[in-house]
């Protein structure tokens, strides 16, 4: 009793400090959406009209200390029935943001039970200025060189979300924003065997493809708009000095063609209408050929930037991409 008290009291800590944290990132972020053609790590990859969602009816909490030290946010269908499994999507914020925001303004929070999975959405962590940060790769966004091991910090979230849940074990899916976007790719190179797949939304691979040797072929896709001025979507130097370079949105997704033994990255002639404030379907989709398992694709945003406005059919093609993609 004594540890479950302590638990819930740093769980209730942790939601007053993440709602504080949070207004002060909706907050900060006009100054720099989209606004400065530079990659310095003041920038934030968060909206910035997004409202929070209240933390009482989606705050959990874990008996293992790592889940106490760093609690994470989740929801599943109201619907909910523990005989029938469901997919899990774990959420990765953009550098400075948080998960809550970065749930709202993906929509997903709405998407849990219309598209039926139980998301989870965890927080990175403080740096010295303020701002939330995933020790993705050598390019983003661990700034101060402090080796966090958030690979482990996700697999403890994941753990945590199948203890408490019948969680689907073939159906694991990442999704990351920016900074977010480049801890999944991390996550996917050094933990294939534990998801189905990922999305990288305006984030990119490690530069040097020796870096990942996934132990099986994971589905990957690669969400980028070519207006991007923050991760660029031709790919980038350092994003701070002594930083790594970042590959093109392109280049990261036929990485992963060839982790999963595919073919060629090629147009295909599906186009898609994701980005509320563009005209038409601006996304093209482009598939890598030949897949048996696994699978690469791009969508690239027609002058969508590093954050853009999503409509209705955001959330919808996100559950048609991860049915399509069931780990092996």
């Amino acid at each position: 009793m004594k540890r479950l008290s302590l638990a819930l009291a740093l769980l209730s800590a942790c939601s007053s400090s993440a709602a504080q944290n949070d207004a002060a990132v909706t907050a900060d972020v006009a100054l720099t959406q989209d606004a400065a053609a530079t990659d310095a790590p003041a920038a934030v990859d968060a909206p910035a009209a997004v409202d929070a969602p209240a933390a009482p009816s989606d705050t959990g909490y874990a008996p293992s200390p790592r889940i106490v030290e760093r609690p994470y946010m989740h929801r599943v269908p109201s619907t909910y029935d523990p005989a029938t499994p469901l997919p899990l999507v774990v959420l990765l914020h953009g550098y400075g943001a948080s998960g809550s925001v970065q749930a709202a303004y993906l929509t997903l929070l709405a998407a849990v039970p219309t598209e039926n999975f139980a998301l989870a959405y965890p927080d990175g962590t403080l740096d010295s200025s303020g701002r939330r940060f995933w020790n993705a790769t050598d390019a983003c966004c661990d700034f101060e060189r402090r080796g966090l091991d958030d690979v482990g910090y996700i697999d403890a979230v994941i753990d945590d979300m199948r203890a408490q849940y019948n969680i689907d074990p073939r159906r694991i899916f990442l999704i990351g924003h920016s900074n977010g976007g480049f801890m999944a790719h991390r996550y996917a190179c050094e933990r294939a065997d534990r998801i189905a797949g990922f999305v990288s939304l305006a984030g990119a691979a490690w530069s040097d493809p020796m870096r990942c040797a996934p132990s099986r072929p994971v589905a990957m896709l690669q969400v980028h708009g070519t207006a991007d001025t923050t991760i660029r979507y031709p790919g980038g130097g350092a994003v701070i000095s002594g930083a790594g370079a970042y590959p093109s949105a392109r280049a990261s997704t036929e990485q992963w063609a060839t982790h999963d033994g595919c073919g060629a990255l090629t147009a295909t002639d599906e186009t898609l209408d994701l980005e509320s404030t563009l005209p038409g379907a601006e996304t093209r989709v482009d598939r890598a050929a030949g897949c048996t398992a696994g699978g690469a694709e791009l969508w690239t945003l027609q002058g969508g930037s590093h954050i853009p406005t999503f409509g209705p059919e955001w959330s919808r093609a996100l559950g048609r991409w991860m049915a399509a993609h069931p780990a092996p």
